[in-house]
């Protein structure tokens, strides 16, 4: 699969959100604020695995020759959705 540039920049604003969450850690910010910054984080990691999940699934019911193919990669998809929570 190729990974697109709207989820590289994607993965790159999580990347940048939680580095400040962990400077939010470093300068001893109130915990309520710091939680309120992991959950958005893990909501937005959530909505990538998605994002990456469906286009991979997207992909694989196009280039797949039969109704088998079709079905094992629906069930591939599945399973990644269900792994990743």
């Amino acid at each position: 699969m190729e990974y697109n540039d709207a989820m590289k920049n994607r993965v790159k604003r999580l990347e940048g959100q939680l580095r400040g969450v962990l400077k939010m850690m470093e300068e001893n910010k109130d915990c309520k604020d710091v939680i309120t910054q992991l959950s958005a984080s893990r909501s937005a990691i959530d909505r990538a695995i998605g994002l990456v999940v469906s286009s991979n699934l997207v992909e694989c019911i196009q280039d797949a020759e039969d109704q088998e193919n079709k079905e094992a990669s629906i069930n591939e998809a599945v399973q990644l959705l269900v792994k990743s929570r």
